[in-house]
């Protein structure tokens, strides 16, 4: 299968995402591969025997979101530098999202940009962080508040990779898949609620049509000024949840289905959603064994945290809502004794 990506607003830019055994990759120019140290064992041997390239390097990192920093990404520009890459180079992100974003926000800064080309070993990554061309790193302040948007040169989904994904790891995609079909597609949703993770052909149809799903936003909306705004359901808590945790306690999808459900319970307080339909988004996480509760400690201070988010504008919150399953509505008025009502009621 393959998807399309053609950006309205950048013509020049088109690629596709090929969702499908990798195929065998033969470059004319230098190729660095850049991953960490625990995809490597498993993976990186595989990618080494599908290319052929004029010179190829391997750049490790360590594993682990605490490493997505720009300390890591001068790291890496070190080895691309002794390596001696040009302009003509070209990275291959293997990995999930974090090795993904790192890759893209290097090729995007080195020598003022270079190509590069996606191979995610994650479900999340296939379904969402490898597509769109969000790159960036972490920093105290918040998650991917440094970066760029910087469009890979095409996006390879082999869901073979997956069978070595614990099942945590696994899940924490599904999370993704489930904010795209709540978002977007009611006919979506409902075949999710059965549909056989387990079974490749079923596997590659349900990626398929996330990304399908995420094309067509991206498409429309290149750098988030509209539309793909929608994107961040759930992200707007969940990247506080994940700030107050020192991004070490939850993996990004876990803190995205927490981020759902408080999302869901603030759609409810605003008459979006109804209960039974914010049940049947727990179930469907539940069932994939995704945490759906977090106790906040302190609501101002959480509420505080909104502000670091790159929605947040003039100082005024903005917040991706479902209307039911299957629509969205984008908020920037919701006062602030909404949201902290909505807030105290995670405090119990």
């Amino acid at each position: 299968m393959i998807v399309p990506i053609h950006l309205e607003s950048s013509s020049a830019i088109e690629y596709n995402v090929v969702i499908d055994r990798l195929p065998e990759l033969t470059f004319n120019r230098k190729v660095a591969i850049v991953t960490n140290t625990t995809v490597s064992a498993l993976h990186l041997e595989y990618l080494k025997s599908k290319i052929s390239a004029d010179e190829l390097y391997v750049v490790t990192i360590e594993d682990g979101e605490e490493y997505k920093t720009l300390a890591t990404i001068e790291t890496i520009l070190n080895k691309l530098f002794e390596a001696k890459l040009d302009r003509k180079s070209l990275l291959i992100a293997l990995g999930g999202g974090v090795v993904g974003d790192m890759t893209g926000f290097t090729a995007s800064i080195y020598q003022r940009g270079i190509g590069f080309i996606q191979v995610p070993t994650t479900l999340l990554a296939q379904v969402d962080a490898s597509v769109g061309g969000k790159t960036g790193v972490n920093s105290s302040y918040g998650k991917n508040l440094i970066g760029a948007f910087y469009q890979p040169e095409a996006v390879y989904i082999d869901t073979d990779f997956l069978k070595t994904l614990p099942k945590r790891e696994f899940a924490a995609g599904i999370a993704e898949i489930i904010k795209m079909a709540v978002m977007f597609d009611k006919e979506y949703f409902n075949f999710l609620v059965d549909a056989d993770f387990s079974d490749r052909e079923s596997l590659e149809k349900i990626i398929g049509r996330c990304v399908e799903l995420k094309a067509e936003v991206v498409n429309l909306d290149e750098k988030e000024s509209g539309i793909r705004a929608v994107l961040n359901y759930g992200h707007t808590f969940g990247h506080v949840i994940e700030n107050e945790t020192n991004y070490t306690t939850y993996l990004h999808g876990e803190a995205v289905a927490i981020g759902i459900v408080m999302a869901n319970a603030l759609a409810r307080e605003l008459g979006l959603m109804t209960q039974s339909q914010i049940d049947e988004v727990e179930r469907l996480l539940e069932k994939h064994q995704l945490p759906t509760t977090y106790k906040i400690n302190d609501v101002d201070a959480f509420y505080d945290k909104f502000f670091l988010d790159k929605k947040a504008a003039n100082n005024r919150l903005k917040f991706i809502l479902p209307n039911g399953i299957g629509g969205h509505t984008i908020c920037d008025d919701i006062d602030e004794g909404t949201l902290k009502r909505v807030l105290y009621n995670f405090t119990k």
